[in-house]
């Protein structure tokens, strides 16, 4: 039985993530770290405002597939939506917070130390 402690305690251990100078211990952000939401994130920090439809041309998604990741950032708190009419016509706008703007900026110094990490720390 000690065995099987000590077998699992060192898989345990195995999957904690390790800080060393080269490697960050933090996890990424998995929330931003997925594709569509990533590309959210990303086009709102260029932009003040983007509408629903024009996200969707530049991310190349589906209604719901860009309903689904926008809502999740939305439930974050990472970006806010306005909803108004143009005419008849509803308008959707998303605006990325100021919460979203520095997970963003920790998720992108999170890469860049992988990335210096994974080349030897050159730089």
């Amino acid at each position: 039985m000690a065995k099987s402690n000590t077998a699992r305690l060192t898989r345990v251990e195995a999957e904690r993530p390790v800080k060393t100078k080269t490697q960050p211990a933090a996890e990424l952000d998995r929330l931003i770290h997925e594709r569509v939401r990533l590309a959210i994130v990303s086009a709102l920090a260029v932009r003040d405002s983007l509408t629903f439809n024009e996200l969707k041309a530049l991310l190349k998604t589906s209604d719901g597939n860009l309903s689904v990741h926008a809502r999740k950032l939305e439930d974050a708190d990472y970006i806010t939506c306005d909803k108004s009419f143009a005419g008849r016509v509803p308008k959707t706008e998303y605006r990325l917070t100021a919460l979203g703007k520095r997970a963003l900026e920790r998720y992108l110094d999170h890469m860049e130390a992988l990335i210096r990490a994974a080349r030897g720390g050159a730089r």
